[in-house]
């Protein structure tokens, strides 16, 4: 298979898409609003608005540019404070739970993932998720264990167990590290130039673009994919 080792992945807009799940959050809020009131001492907002100041302004932190993760519950808890509700921290950490399982639930994988991960394995190419992700560690990997990723890959790592965001190196050699790999004998699938292509080669890596889910197309000049199945002609 060439000098290539390893293959390393982003995974929103990459192995996996989401649909917002509005109606699931709703519903979600809905069955915590009496714990919420329970909490205030007074009626909890109605549910749309709490998703509306809330939840949807959370959003900031998936898509952050800044290369220091965020305390995921900290932020959260100031966005709660922020709605006027100082809610405590084991009533915050179960609507959070929740609220995750909805994304779970949401998850789509590309149709070509689980097939493209197999051949990887059966060549003997290593396969790691390298991914920005705010949320607590233990809920991203319940979604991919649930979603069947985690038992197609050698390693899961997230920039909520690092600390660091992509393009910051020590995620990427996060990575690295798990599945035993030098950046020279890996290559980079993502769909973003700055955090999957830039990144990456700035550490030695070969890199591609993943065009299917991405917003935007890259610039010209640089590599891309279509598929995920258009993988195998590049190792």
């Amino acid at each position: 298979m060439g000098s290539t080792r390893g293959v390393l992945f982003d995974y929103g807009r990459t192995l996996v898409t989401f649909d917002y799940p509005t109606e699931d959050l709703l519903a979600v809020i809905r069955h915590f609003r009496p714990r919420i009131a329970a909490a205030l001492g007074v009626a909890a907002p109605e549910a749309q608005a709490i998703l509306e100041k809330v939840l949807v302004p959370m959003e900031q932190y998936v898509g952050s540019i800044n290369e220091d993760e965020v305390d995921y519950m900290s932020v959260y808890r100031k966005a709660w404070a922020a709605a006027g509700m100082n809610l405590p921290d084991d009533l915050l950490h179960d609507i959070l739970d929740a609220e995750q399982m909805s994304w779970d639930r949401a998850v789509k994988l590309d149709p070509d993932a689980l097939q493209v991960l197999s051949w990887l394995g059966a060549h003997g190419i290593k396969r790691a998720v390298c991914s920005n992700a705010p949320f607590p560690p233990e809920m991203m990997r319940r979604q991919v264990n649930t979603n069947g990723i985690s038992e197609m890959v050698d390693a899961v790592v997230f920039s909520s167990e690092v600390g660091r965001r992509k393009p910051a190196p020590e995620l990427y050699r996060a990575a690295l590290d798990a599945i035993g790999v030098e950046p020279q004998h890996a290559l980079f699938v993502g769909d973003r130039v700055r955090e999957d292509y830039d990144g990456p080669r700035a550490l030695g890596m070969r890199a591609v673009i993943f065009t299917a889910h991405a917003e935007a197309l890259p610039p010209s000049g640089i590599p891309m994919i279509a598929s995920l199945s258009d993988l195998t002609g590049l190792l």
